[in-house]
């Protein structure tokens, strides 16, 4: 059996590529894309929510938002040693994101302006990103899939903070209902962008099918998340700002209005309202506390001297 037909049939018989498994170069240029690009997400996402961790407002917010903030960068680490088994060296994924030749998810390039961006990241950016990753549990790459086993269940727990937070403002005063409604509405069209342009204009689906790597398409996957989130936003008393949003007793699934996809493809583009500002802060860090790297490479290389001299 030659090297393809090995990866063919494990593919054919829902078996898991793993590291030392053959697999074409586009299989393992495709994956170091997108696990790269979901690891990015993470450690960038960190910053529009540790933003609001000074001026949450209690201690308890403060503790909650510390740790999801902590989880966030865990899952980055994982989703790196995941593409590290690629080949690929985790300085190499960092150099890509700062010279921007590697993306992270465009939902990060918007700010939040109020603490109810905090619920509605939780409510709708994680549920989404839970509806996308779900499906990633079963992917066809075994490190993958084995990250994103535990990255879901952590994304579960964030997910419901959120919603806490939006069903608290929203039993609230009015002026609290009017910030849950506001932070709706602008997250809202953005959420729905996150599960990619739609398939007839998705150049990596069919090949990502084909593979395994996706088990449902963008549009499968964001009808899903619509259907689950609107009796969500229902319940809170909160309206989903979308005039053309109605029930279809035909398809029993939710229409919706028309996705800018111009703005999507505006901020993948590096023109969003916190493209320059999330990079910028991301690059500065890591310049500046390039010690700490340092530090940590020095105190093992010396352990390493000790161990072996013993």
């Amino acid at each position: 059996m030659t090297p393809e037909e090995r990866f063919d049939a494990l593919i054919g018989e829902d078996l898991k590529i793993e590291p030392r498994d053959p697999m074409p170069d586009a299989y393992r240029a495709t994956m170091i894309r997108q696990i790269a690009q979901h690891a990015h997400s993470e450690v960038i996402g960190m910053q529009p929510e540790g933003n609001w961790i000074t001026r949450a407002p209690s201690l308890k917010r403060k503790a909650i938002l510390i740790a999801k903030v902590q989880d966030e960068a865990g899952h980055g680490l994982y989703l790196y040693s995941a593409a590290e088994t690629l080949g690929v060296s985790r300085a190499e994924l960092v150099d890509l994101l700062h010279e921007g030749r590697q993306k992270y998810s465009s939902i990060f390039n918007y700010p939040t302006l109020t603490w109810a961006d905090i619920g509605a990241i939780g409510w709708l950016v994680d549920g989404a990103a839970i509806t996308n990753q779900v499906m990633l549990t079963r992917t066809s790459y075994g490190p993958y899939s084995r990250a994103m086993i535990r990255i879901c269940k952590e994304e579960s727990f964030h997910q419901r903070q959120g919603y806490e937070i939006m069903r608290v403002l929203s039993e609230g005063t009015d002026a609290q209902r009017a910030m849950a409604q506001d932070a709706l509405d602008r997250w809202w069209w953005p959420s729905l962008m996150m599960f990619g342009p739609p398939d007839a204009e998705s150049t990596h689906t069919v090949q990502s099918m084909a593979w395994k790597i996706k088990l449902e398409t963008n549009d499968q996957l964001r009808q899903r998340f619509i259907d689950a989130t609107v009796p969500q936003a229902e319940y809170l008393g909160l309206k989903v700002p979308d005039p053309d949003l109605a029930w279809n007793t035909e398809t029993g699934h939710y229409d919706v209005g028309p996705i800018d996809w111009d703005e999507f493809w505006s901020v993948v583009k590096g023109d969003g309202p916190c493209n320059k500002e999330r990079s910028a802060h991301k690059v500065g860090v890591w310049e500046e506390h390039a010690w700490v790297r340092e530090a940590a490479a020095a105190h093992a290389a010396k352990a390493r001297t000790a161990a072996a001299s013993a």
